[in-house]
């Protein structure tokens, strides 16, 4: 009944040997498709655009370019690229920062095998992912953007973007903060049904990426009920 899927193509960087290795040897026994590793930032930024990976797993701490940066060139080059950081630092600042170059998700390196294996899946598909308890601080955070007054384009125009009701019913439940899996099963539609609302909205509004769009949708009000 399932149909056979192409493997997630994942990249590792970390400028742990050590570890870069035993993280890439776990996705690739767990049916991943490792296309790339690295040890430095400008090596990542180099190789990932030449192995176009679907997720990179990504430290913040790296030697030439810090991850962050990379995070930041690399989502800036192609919107689609999903980025999972995996970070020693639980630190709330590291966090923001890295959402807000562009990485849909934050993990802990004290997660369980398990844990990261079912993250970088989840992430693959467009899902945040957050180790426990960053979730709710990272939400916190696109509501305090929201509320900073930022130069909006001309919103008021009668120019300003056309959202159809379900992409709008779609924008409503991201800001939210639901999954994409979620919103299907909310919406009784499927995942990949969801991610085009989503991608249609981007277009529409202009936007590049899930903060984007959060902070958009949160700024109309349209996380509350």
């Amino acid at each position: 009944m399932t149909q056979q899927q192409d493997p997630i193509r994942v990249m590792v960087v970390d400028d742990h040997p050590m570890w870069r290795d035993a993280v890439a040897r776990d996705l690739a026994e767990s049916g991943f498709e490792v296309v790339a590793t690295a040890g430095d930032g400008e090596q990542a930024v180099r190789r990932a655009r030449a192995a176009a990976p679907d997720v990179l797993v990504l430290d913040l701490n790296l030697p030439a370019k810090p991850g962050v940066q990379v995070c930041k060139e690399l989502v800036g080059d192609n919107p689609a690229l999903r980025v999972l950081v995996l970070s020693a630092s639980g630190e709330h600042a590291d966090v923001l920062e890295a959402v807000k170059s562009g990485a849909t998700g934050y993990l802990l390196k004290s997660a369980s095998t398990e844990e990261l294996l079912d993250a970088v899946r989840r992430t693959a598909v467009g899902d945040p992912v957050f180790t426990p308890g960053l979730a709710g601080l990272v939400l916190g955070e696109y509501r305090r953007l929201a509320a900073e007054p930022v130069p909006a384009p001309d919103a008021g125009e009668p120019g300003a973007p056309r959202l159809t009701d379900r992409e709008t019913e779609v924008l409503r439940l991201v800001a939210k903060g639901l999954s994409y899996k979620q919103i299907a099963e909310r919406l009784v539609i499927s995942h990949r049904t969801v991610q085009n609302h989503v991608q249609n909205t981007l277009g529409k509004l202009q936007l590049h990426n899930r903060v984007e769009l959060v902070r958009y949708a949160i700024e109309r009000g349209l996380d509350e009920e």
